[in-house]
Protein backbone atom coordinates (compact mmCIF):
# COMPACT_ATOMS: atom_id res chain seq x y z
CA UNK A 1 0.00 0.00 0.00
CA UNK A 2 1.17 3.38 -1.13
CA UNK A 3 2.47 5.88 1.58
CA UNK A 4 1.40 9.98 1.10
CA UNK A 5 3.09 12.70 2.17
CA UNK A 6 0.62 15.81 3.69
CA UNK A 7 1.07 19.00 4.94
CA UNK A 8 -1.54 21.30 6.40
CA UNK A 9 -2.18 24.89 4.59
CA UNK A 10 -2.85 26.30 7.82
CA UNK A 11 -0.58 25.03 10.52
CA UNK A 12 2.61 23.74 8.18
CA UNK A 13 1.79 20.15 9.80
CA UNK A 14 3.21 17.28 7.82
CA UNK A 15 2.31 13.87 7.93
CA UNK A 16 2.90 10.84 6.55
CA UNK A 17 -0.86 8.32 5.59
CA UNK A 18 -0.88 4.92 4.23
CA UNK A 19 -3.61 4.82 1.53
CA UNK A 20 -4.79 2.91 -1.17
CA UNK A 21 -4.33 4.18 -4.39
CA UNK A 22 -8.18 4.30 -4.91
CA UNK A 23 -9.07 6.15 -1.80
CA UNK A 24 -9.68 9.38 -2.27
CA UNK A 25 -7.24 12.16 -0.60
CA UNK A 26 -7.22 13.12 3.15
CA UNK A 27 -9.23 17.20 3.44
CA UNK A 28 -8.61 17.60 7.15
CA UNK A 29 -5.49 18.14 9.86
CA UNK A 30 -5.01 15.44 12.47
CA UNK A 31 -4.02 18.70 14.92
CA UNK A 32 -6.71 18.61 17.44
CA UNK A 33 -7.99 22.20 17.02
CA UNK A 34 -6.82 23.14 13.73
CA UNK A 35 -9.77 23.75 10.88
CA UNK A 36 -7.01 23.95 8.11
CA UNK A 37 -7.20 21.75 5.03
CA UNK A 38 -4.36 19.34 4.12
CA UNK A 39 -2.60 18.97 0.47
CA UNK A 40 -1.17 16.42 -0.99
CA UNK A 41 2.40 16.15 -2.02
CA UNK A 42 4.09 14.69 -4.59
CA UNK A 43 6.59 11.80 -3.35
CA UNK A 44 9.67 10.63 -4.04
CA UNK A 45 8.46 6.98 -4.71
CA UNK A 46 10.00 3.74 -3.21
CA UNK A 47 12.95 3.49 -1.26
CA UNK A 48 15.42 0.21 -1.63
CA UNK A 49 14.70 -2.50 0.72
CA UNK A 50 18.38 -4.76 1.07
CA UNK A 51 17.62 -7.64 2.74
CA UNK A 52 20.01 -10.82 3.22
CA UNK A 53 24.06 -11.02 3.85
CA UNK A 54 24.82 -8.00 1.62
CA UNK A 55 24.81 -6.13 -1.77
CA UNK A 56 27.93 -5.87 -3.89
CA UNK A 57 28.78 -3.81 -7.00
CA UNK A 58 29.97 -6.52 -8.39
CA UNK A 59 26.74 -8.64 -8.04
CA UNK A 60 25.30 -7.40 -11.38
CA UNK A 61 28.44 -6.85 -13.37
CA UNK A 62 28.73 -7.94 -17.22
CA UNK A 63 29.95 -11.11 -18.72
CA UNK A 64 32.75 -9.31 -20.24
CA UNK A 65 33.69 -7.69 -17.19
CA UNK A 66 33.32 -10.96 -15.31
CA UNK A 67 35.11 -12.51 -18.11
CA UNK A 68 38.52 -10.10 -17.76
CA UNK A 69 38.39 -9.79 -14.25
CA UNK A 70 38.76 -14.03 -14.12
CA UNK A 71 41.46 -13.54 -16.70
CA UNK A 72 43.44 -10.85 -14.61
CA UNK A 73 43.05 -13.32 -11.14
CA UNK A 74 43.57 -16.11 -12.56
CA UNK A 75 47.47 -14.57 -14.20
CA UNK A 76 48.17 -12.79 -11.05
CA UNK A 77 47.76 -16.31 -8.89
CA UNK A 78 49.94 -18.14 -11.81
CA UNK A 79 52.86 -14.87 -11.30
CA UNK A 80 52.37 -15.12 -7.52
CA UNK A 81 52.54 -19.15 -7.25
CA UNK A 82 55.67 -19.46 -10.02
CA UNK A 83 57.70 -17.02 -7.15
CA UNK A 84 59.29 -18.46 -4.78
CA UNK A 85 57.97 -17.32 -1.03
CA UNK A 86 59.26 -14.72 1.07
CA UNK A 87 61.59 -17.08 3.81
CA UNK A 88 63.41 -15.96 6.34
CA UNK A 89 68.07 -15.81 4.36
CA UNK A 90 69.27 -19.27 5.72
CA UNK A 91 71.70 -19.00 8.77
CA UNK A 92 75.88 -17.81 7.37
CA UNK A 93 77.97 -20.77 7.27
CA UNK A 94 81.48 -21.21 7.27
CA UNK A 95 82.65 -21.00 3.59
CA UNK A 96 84.51 -24.46 2.34
CA UNK A 97 88.38 -23.38 1.26
CA UNK A 98 88.68 -23.30 -2.12
CA UNK A 99 90.00 -26.72 -3.99
CA UNK A 100 92.52 -26.07 -6.10
CA UNK A 101 94.43 -28.36 -8.79
CA UNK A 102 97.39 -29.22 -8.91
CA UNK A 103 98.82 -28.23 -12.48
Amino acid sequence: MPTYDYECTTCGHKFEAKQSMKDPHLTDCPVEGCPGPVKRKIGLGAGFIFKGNGFYITDYRSDSYKAAAKKDSESAAASTSSTPAASPAPAATPAAPAKTSGA
